[in-house]
Parts: C-alpha cells; structure tokens; sequence
C-alpha cells in the first residue's frame, strides 16, 4: 500500500519535471543571440536604394552653448596675428583652457573684436563672421587674411552595454559606428535595434532612437553624432533572463536544470 501511494504521486511529479524542462529548453534555445542581432547595416529592404549607394544625410552641426571653438587666424605678417594665436597643438587640455568658450548668451570673447555671438551659426559661418569683423576693425584687406575655425574635438559619452566614458575624437564629423567603435563597440548582449541618442537642443534634451542592425540607419538624421551626445545601449532582455549567449551555453544552462530535476527526482523517489 505505502509502495503504490509513492508511486502514484510520484506520477504526477513526473509531468512536471518533463514540462519544466520542456519549457526551460524552448525558453532558452529561443534566447540565443543571432547574426540578425549582432550584424551592423544589414539590407532589410527598408530602402529602395542599392546597400552600395544609401545616401548618408549629414546636416552642417550649428554651435551651442558650451561648446568650445579653436580659431586660428593667418596673414602675410605673422606678428599681426600672434595675439589671435595664443597657443600651439590641439591636445584636449590646451583647447579646453585657452580655446573660445560659447558662454549662456551664446557670445565667445575673442581678442580685439571683443564679445562675438555664434549661437546657432555654422562653423564656415563663424568663419567669415571673424573675418569680416576682423578686416573692418583690424587688418587691412592687402593682409591676405586667412581664418580657420573648428570645434575643439567631438566629444560624447557612451555608456549602457559598451565601452563607457567620455570620449573625443578630433574630427569634423563622426558618426555613430565610428564612435562606438572608438568606445570599444557594443557588447554581444547589447541591444543594437534600439540605440538611445540623448541630444542637447537650446530648450532642452531629447532622446532619439536608431537601429544599427538596419542599412536604413544610414539615412537617419542621427546617424552622425554632435558634440556632448550621450550614446545610450540598453542590455538584450536575453542578458536580463540570465540566459547564454550561445546555442553551446543554452545547452550547457539545460543540462544543468536536467541534472537538478533528475537528482531532486531519485531523492524523493527514495523518501
């Protein structure tokens, strides 16, 4: 009597573990990181161009509050402009200190000319802006001036499932492949579909979203990054189950569930 009860409620015990494991089996196989996942700018025929000829948008960057700007000035004689020339190199620590601050109001202070607003212009704007200040105030038109202005390096912050920190690349434009790449590039657990660019605008931030694994990104106005973007890259919910990352740590994830229920099977089965 006692040997048929066991056996009767060990029946439906049974059922169970073969259904737990049924599940933990189709769960698991189901959270394998793919190609489609991990492979950047596949063609999803999103776009009707050839992969080969996608267009790449890119908007001239129009300068913001905080951002710091190195302005080189050159003429015949290079005594006139040492005093617009103040410091030699582009490290980030020089350009940080002695390079022209866009203040809240959006004005540089800029040696002679005094304050100067370029909130909002474009660098090749800036350009001739200074120029013209500077011929109608200081040099004459036979100096053969010659003014260069550019952002002093690109600088983002990426954080989430990839490389983190503030990053600067000195170049007039990147974009986003590049800067992940320069980060490190995103994790195999890293969602790729779904990328958060967080953007400074004059009223405030805005939170963009991009899927790299698509050809059609390219085309996306935020394929190129702008200077103090955060790039954002949120974990795969696979990484969030606990789940492995591939078919052989699936398996390995099973087996050791199986072991378990097996175990926790002949222990009562002995009770």
């Amino acid at each position: 009597m006692k040997s048929y009860i066991c056996d009767k409620s060990i029946t439906p015990m049974l059922k169970q573990i073969f259904l737990l494991i049924c599940i933990s089996i189709s769960v698991l196989c189901s959270s394998c990181i793919t190609n489609k996942d991990v492979v950047y700018l596949q063609d999803k025929g999103t776009t009707k161009q050839d992969s080969l000829l996608v267009k790449e948008l890119y908007k001239p960057y129009r300068v913001q509050v905080n951002d710091i700007l190195s302005i080189n000035v050159k003429a015949l004689d290079n005594e006139l402009t040492a005093i617009f020339n103040p410091v030699e190199g582009a490290s980030s620590g020089n350009l940080y200190f002695n390079g022209f601050t866009v203040n809240l109001h959006g004005n540089i202070k800029f040696p002679i000319l005094g304050e100067i607003n370029v909130l909002g212009f474009t660098i090749n704007e800036i350009e001739n802006k200074v120029k013209s200040e500077l011929l109608a105030q200081y040099f004459k038109q036979s100096a053969q001036l010659f003014v260069t202005v550019k952002l002093a390096g690109l600088r983002y912050t990426t954080i989430g499932e990839v490389g983190t920190g503030v990053q600067t690349l000195f170049q007039d434009r990147v974009n986003i492949i590049e800067a992940l790449a320069n980060a490190g590039d995103i994790k195999d657990t890293g969602d790729r579909k779904d990328v958060l660019i967080i953007r400074q605008y004059p009223d405030g931030q805005k939170i963009h979203h991009i899927d790299l694994t698509d050809i059609a990104a390219m085309q996306s106005p935020y394929y190129y990054i702008q200077p103090n973007d955060i790039i954002l890259v949120k974990p795969l919910k696979r990484k969030a189950l606990g789940a492995g990352q591939t078919a052989i740590q699936n398996l390995t994830t099973v087996a050791s569930i199986l072991s378990v229920l097996v175990s926790t099977f002949f222990l009562v089965k002995n009770l």
